[in-house]
């Protein structure tokens, strides 16, 4: 038996647990119809494969039908989800994972017209910044009809095979019950610490009178608000030995802080550019003052934390939730001595921060995540070893290398850098963004083992790559900034990325123009805030950069709030014109009605790419296909075998910016699910 603290046993309740490391309670919004089919169970049963020791499903299962979820998540309030999750909890089983469930009412944390749009309900009338429902003040019978529902659901995931559950409390209703914020309730409910417990204490002891002793229940709660006259530490300390004393909880998963607002969120589930495990020292005083099994997951994204976390006695079991939506295999590659290997997760929140929006969570870059059941996470070897030759060494382009590569083909990049990155290596100069970089690091490392030639300064023509009798050939060169956006005076802009690579210095009063609504733009606004001079971003959208998203805004937020950067919304600029003392920019609106001239003396604008794709066209003649993709063949996972040419020499194929302005995510999503099937 190894002797790594991170893959000892560990026995909780009546369960024993394989190891120490686990997926905490999240929802990835990938149910259908409120159930976990098939996409859900090939998420989870991917990491059971990996060897996690337990995988949590439901980010908050919805327990009661007034507790209706934001974004796509199970409905365990309806009696059909048993066989469901039965089919799920043996398949994960099956491959030696234990399995729970994360149970929850929202409470004020969601909407009114989700679901069946009845009131939300808390216990008081304050609403949620988050969500901005206001919420219906609980009566006497909504408190009964909610604690029935609590151990209705509990007993469903006991019959549906699950190990345990766990009852989220921060944030969700039960911590609206014990946070002296959200609880003006008279009578047995409100006031003292110990009736803002009762309901929480009420819930537990229906659930163990349905479920009995030895099925195992857990707490997921704050132990410190971190708001002014909330929840305080001493407060968190004392609930965390009620908890314990009470006989009715295996298990405490704390965190610490709030999520009612998207800074709140932030601040309690971190993301890259900001402190790692930052409640963890925390979390072992829980564990310290209780002497109670207590797990923890906070931007633990790597191997070496996780393992302190655990030979320190800080945590018990310690979760490592958006590492394994990067890589599934985690523990397998520690038990293979293949830490190394391990695909690191760096922090983009394009996980939680996409589930809002987009309706689905995705790693940025491991496209397999969330598409198990189409899209492989190990590379299966070819039938056949062709010759590769990939141009541009991007996000996309190094995976599609790395893929040929574990397709065993023979793989030829070139790069006009002198080193890989593209836009990735562009955004890494930014201090909060540095971690980015990790894209691209661990793909070089990955391409270097399967024997990937690079050949870095190398402007290629199509002489280059017809020297290298390819078979394929991947265009994956990107694009460059597209200023030419104005009726008139675009010689006068400059782009966001010309100021975040420092080749243009700062002006003193600067508009930043920004209807890509990305990073760049808030970037370049940051760079040149931070010098002290008047900044003004401008977009001619409802809401600034909408691409960044709610959780990586708050960042950006709190620096450029304070260097007293404007921002203005619904506007477009029109055009611009050089003056005797600056630039005159013409501004108007696509609502109409306006006509404004505002002085600058620097205009950024940032949107998006233009791609660079004069080499495709120039390759495209001599190509078998004409460059043309079978979409049919590409979702059915199937071989490209277009033939559009007889006389072509070779396959040609363009992904990512090469095609159009896109993302990092949708560069990287190209490759795999082309290569894959080379």
């Amino acid at each position: 038996m190894s002797n790594d603290p991170l893959l000892q046993p560990y026995k909780i309740n009546n369960l024993t647990l394989r190891n120490r490391i686990i997926m905490t309670a999240h929802e990835p919004a990938y149910p259908e119809d409120g159930m976990p089919k098939g996409r859900y169970r090939a998420y989870h049963v991917e990491r059971a494969k990996g060897g996690v020791a337990m995988t949590m499903t439901a980010g908050s299962a919805a327990v009661s039908k007034d507790s209706p979820p934001v974004f796509n998540n199970l409905l365990v309030y309806k009696d059909e989800v048993v066989p469901w999750m039965k089919d799920l909890t043996d398949a994960v089983h099956e491959h030696g994972a234990a399995i729970m469930i994360q149970l929850t009412h929202l409470g004020r944390r969601t909407r009114w017209d989700k679901g069946n749009w009845l009131p939300v309900v808390s216990p008081s009338h304050h609403r949620e910044a988050a969500h901005r429902a206001f919420p219906k003040k609980m009566e006497d019978w909504d408190i009964e009809r909610i604690i029935k529902d609590y151990a209705d659901a509990a007993e469903r995931m006991k019959a549906g095979g699950m190990d345990g559950i766990e009852l989220q409390a921060y944030g969700h209703l039960m911590d609206q019950f014990w946070s002296p914020l959200t609880n003006e309730l008279d009578g047995p409910y409100g006031g003292s610490l110990d009736n803002r417990l009762r309901f929480t204490f009420d819930v537990l002891g229906e659930i163990r009178k349905r479920v009995g002793p030895d099925f195992i229940v857990g707490m997921r709660y704050t132990g410190d608000e971190l708001l002014e006259n909330g929840l305080t530490r001493e407060d968190g300390l004392e609930i965390s030995r009620r908890l314990k004393e009470s006989g009715m909880v295996d298990f405490l998963n704390v965190v610490r802080g709030h999520i009612d607002t998207d800074a709140g969120l932030t601040d309690t589930i971190p993301i890259q550019g900001m402190q790692n495990n930052p409640h963890l020292d925390f979390a072992g005083e829980i564990r310290a003052a209780t002497d109670f099994p207590v797990f923890h997951a906070a931007k633990i994204s790597d191997v070496a934390t996780a393992r302190h976390a655990i030979t320190s006695g800080k945590v018990d079991l310690v979760g490592m939730t958006r590492a394994h939506m990067t890589d599934p295999h985690i523990v397998r590659k520690i038990i293979d001595k293949r830490e190394d290997e391990i695909r690191p997760c760096v922090g983009a929140n394009y996980c939680l921060d996409r589930i809002y929006q987009g309706g689905s969570a995705y790693c940025i870059h491991n496209a397999a995540t969330g598409r198990e059941e189409t899209m492989p996470h190990e590379i299966a070897q070819a039938e056949g070893r062709k010759k590769v030759v990939i141009v541009g060494a991007g996000p996309g382009g190094l995976e599609a290398a790395r893929v040929a590569g574990e397709r065993g083909h023979e793989v030829v990049v070139f790069e006009a850098a002198n080193q890989p990155g593209g836009q990735i290596r562009l955004t890494a100069q930014s201090e909060r963004r540095r971690e980015m970089i990790s894209i691209i690091d661990w793909r070089m490392t990955q391409c270097e083992r399967l024997g990937v030639r690079f050949q870095f300064n190398t402007y290629a023509e199509i002489e280059e790559i017809e020297a290298e009798t390819p078979d394929v050939v991947v265009i994956a060169t990107g694009g460059l900034p597209h200023t030419e956006v104005l009726s008139e005076g675009n010689e006068h802009l400059i782009s966001a990325w010309d100021i975040i690579s420092g080749d243009v210095k700062p002006g003193k009063n600067v508009l930043v123009y920004d209807d890509a609504g990305d990073h760049a733009g808030l970037q370049a606004a940051e760079i040149i805030a931070k010098t002290g001079a008047r900044v003004e971003i401008m977009t001619p959208d409802r809401a600034f950069a909408p691409e960044v998203m709610a959780m990586n805004l708050v960042p950006y937020m709190r620096t450029l709030q304070k260097l007293d950067t404007a921002f203005t919304v619904t506007y477009r600029l029109q055009a611009v014109e050089k003056t005797g003392t600056g630039l005159k920019a013409h501004i108007g609106s696509d609502y109409g009605g306006v006509a404004q001239q505002r002085e600058f003396d620097q205009i950024i604008v940032n949107h998006g790419v233009v791609p660079m794709d004069d080499l495709y066209f120039d390759l495209k003649p001599g190509s078998s296909n004409q460059g043309e993709i079978s979409h049919d063949q590409l979702l059915a996972g199937q071989p490209q075998s277009v033939q559009r040419n007889s006389e072509g020499s070779y396959q040609l194929f363009r992904i990512g910016d090469a095609v159009s302005a896109r993302n990092t995510h949708a560069a990287i999503y190209d490759a795999l699910r082309l290569m894959k099937d080379i």
